[in-house]
């Protein structure tokens, strides 16, 4: 892609980085030294800043809407950086025998201006798209993971509480920790962060290595290890290059900031209680302060399991509401399912079987059946045309579904009467031989003498039926063209009498 090209060899990252490299090394090679380590940990903080800053606003200047307003604070939280670390610079080499990397209160309301304008820039970005169930899941887990940060500054606040100016520094640190885990959780669970993916790893980055940097502890008073200063220092690289990935990413694509697929969960509330539980052990091991210091381990941790269930039980009850509605689609599908089925099987003006279903009947009952115990009525109603033109097709249809429920009435269960179009029916008789099948068609016969009161007035359906029974070596096609013929015969002779051949045919 042209974007991830383009942020491998950006120049101004790889200016940025050699810079970061270069004020690491000179802490190295500075250690024991720690006035002047102090000296070039703020003096390198300072072009970081202003990359931050000016990466900030040229993002500002591509983005639009909600996007737009993040990326303002941005710039002057970055501007507020920048300010506050050059006064810290300047002061830094008027003062002798530094070793903390706490900043004065200049850079200290700085700094805290900056992240208080950072941490409403998030707040105040539009969840789009969120029911309120989701915006609610999304502080639970916000807050597990703000509370578990806040753990582990406290243990570290408490553990410096006997140097002050390491007071400070733990208390802004923990600030930091606090401001940075917010933003990785935005980046990680909204679905419309205000940046690029890639733009929000170097600042997820940050957050961790600056979580590691409370862990750091001075190795003597008024001294602490070169690795303490590049740990504490590194974060502001990964703070800069996030912007700056965001603005090569937005010259190219002005669309390419945070939309994207949410993920249905987050393991992030579990990633909590998992460093709580570990301070915890790490407390348990060690004796100095260990009262206060367990204590809000503790307590931190009760926090943070009352939150997961109060996270959990929202799924329960968002699983219910989901296990609801698919049950409801289950039940609309198989209802959608059953029309189908007896759309494709069944005729809709009578319900009868149609002429598919009625031939596979026929076919799969021969198959299994002895010569002679299956027989066939065809049914073909005399007149109705007449009725049609006379009364309207609303009379006819009416006729039709009359002639039908006689059908029904005549015929035992395991029988299929069946409409195969127009005004021809039939009727499949199982286990049914000749002479049982003629005595079925009298029946029918019978039915049909009753008129049918169709708008307050009797009609009478008259019918011919051809019967046929089954014999050896029939098949489908056999059986219903002897049906068909013995029909036709009937109708042809028109008295009602019979004519006995190797079928059999009746007419009224």
């Amino acid at each position: 892609m042209i974007g991830s090209g383009s942020i491998r060899h950006d120049p101004v990252l790889a200016v940025a980085t050699a810079w970061t490299l270069l004020g690491t090394a000179l802490l190295f090679i500075l250690s024991g030294h720690s006035d002047t380590q102090v000296d070039v940990f703020w003096t390198f903080q300072v072009p970081l800043d202003v990359l931050l800053a000016y990466s900030s606003w040229r993002v500002f200047r591509i983005a639009t809407g909600a996007i737009r307003r993040f990326w303002r604070l941005m710039t002057i939280a970055g501007i507020l950086f920048t300010t506050g670390d050059t006064v810290q610079t300047l002061t830094s080499y008027w003062e002798q025998g530094q070793w903390s990397t706490a900043g004065g209160t200049f850079q200290s309301t700085c700094f805290g201006i900056g992240i208080t304008l950072i941490v409403i820039g998030m707040l105040i970005h539009p969840h789009s798209g969120r029911s309120g169930k989701e915006r609610l899941a999304f502080w639970l887990d916000s807050a597990t993971v703000l509370v578990g940060g806040a753990v582990v500054a406290w243990c570290f606040a408490i553990n410096n509480e006997d140097r002050e100016t390491n007071l400070i520094g733990a208390l802004f640190g923990a600030a930091l920790v606090l401001t940075s885990a917010f933003a990785a959780v935005k980046m990680i669970l909204s679905g419309n962060a205000p940046m690029h993916r890639n733009a929000a790893v170097p600042l997820i980055l940050a957050a961790v290595v600056n979580a590691a940097g409370l862990f750091v502890a001075p190795e003597a008073e008024g001294s602490m290890p070169a690795y303490a200063y590049a740990i504490r220092f590194l974060p502001s690289l990964f703070i800069a290059v996030g912007p700056r990935v965001q603005e090569i990413i937005a010259q190219f694509d002005q669309y390419a900031f945070g939309s994207r697929r949410r993920k249905p969960y987050s393991l992030l509330p579990y990633g909590s209680i998992l460093i709580v539980f570990s301070v915890m052990i790490i407390m348990l091991s060690q004796n100095e302060n260990k009262d206060a210091r367990l204590w809000g381990t503790v307590g931190g941790l009760g926090v943070i399991v009352s939150l997961v269930v109060a996270r959990q039980l929202l799924a329960f009850h968002d699983n219910k509401t989901l296990i609801g509605q698919l049950d409801s689609t289950l039940h609309e599908l198989r209802e959608h399912e059953t029309r189908l089925r007896r759309q494709a099987l069944f005729d809709d003006l009578t319900g009868l079987a149609n002429r598919t279903h009625f031939r596979e009947e026929v076919d799969a009952t021969l198959a299994d059946a002895e010569p002679g115990s299956v027989s066939v009525l065809l049914i073909d109603l005399d007149g109705f045309k007449g009725v049609n033109d006379t009364l309207g097709h609303a009379a006819g249809d009416a006729l039709l579904a009359g002639v039908a429920e006689k059908m029904r009435a005549s015929v035992r269960a395991e029988d299929l009467p069946a409409r195969l179009g127009g005004d021809e029916f039939a009727v499949l008789l199982r286990d049914c031989d000749a002479r049982d099948a003629e005595r079925t068609a009298q029946r029918i016969l019978q039915a049909m003498t009753e008129p049918i009161m169709i708008d307050g007035a009797p009609v009478c359906a008259n019918a011919s039926i051809g019967v046929a029974s089954s014999e050896e070596g029939d098949d489908l096609r056999t059986l219903l063209h002897a049906a068909d013929t013995a029909m036709y015969a009937a109708k042809h002779d028109g008295k009602g009498t019979w004519m006995r051949y190797d079928h059999s045919m009746l007419a009224a």
